[in-house]
């Protein structure tokens, strides 16, 4: 883990997130400035920088936990359906592998890759999204990780 890389702080638990999922090897938590709310952030607590960077025995547990959160996050949010992206160095704010899931409405304004973020509008707007994420991960949990619980 990198003392510099803030994913790194992050999985490491030394720096806080509002996260939606952990298990030993990675963490989810809520984007400080999402797109819409509820877009989250799933990270491997390894540092990898880009996808092609993450060895691939991580690559199917990494999508795994991808497929649970496109399930969690939307219904968590009341929304359709969801966006997953991974930006590999372009565009990669943080130099740390994070998949982007991010709720989708019908007609909720995201044209092509132009995507205005804000901040949450108070802590407690945060936990209840986060609240509301980490309730759908648990209904969802048995079905997309079978015998592997998470905590």
């Amino acid at each position: 883990m990198s003392s510099k890389c803030l994913f790194c702080e992050i999985g490491g638990g030394r720096i806080s997130a509002d996260s939606v999922y952990e298990d030993a090897d990675f963490i989810a938590f809520l984007d400080h400035r999402p797109l819409f709310p509820g877009h989250t952030l799933l990270i491997p607590r390894v540092h990898h920088e880009t996808l092609v960077d993450l060895p691939s025995d991580r690559t199917g547990p990494l999508f795994e936990r991808a497929r649970l959160l496109s399930a969690a996050v939307p219904q968590a949010m009341g929304a359709t359906g969801s966006f997953v992206a991974v930006n590999n160095r372009v565009s990669q704010s943080v130099p740390h592998l994070h998949v982007h899931i991010v709720p989708r409405r019908e007609k909720d304004g995201l044209r092509g890759f132009f995507w205005p973020r804000q901040k949450y509008g108070s802590p407690e707007e945060s936990a209840l999204v986060r609240d509301a994420i980490r309730n759908a991960v648990e209904e969802f949990l048995s079905q997309f990780l079978p015998g592997n619980p998470g905590s």
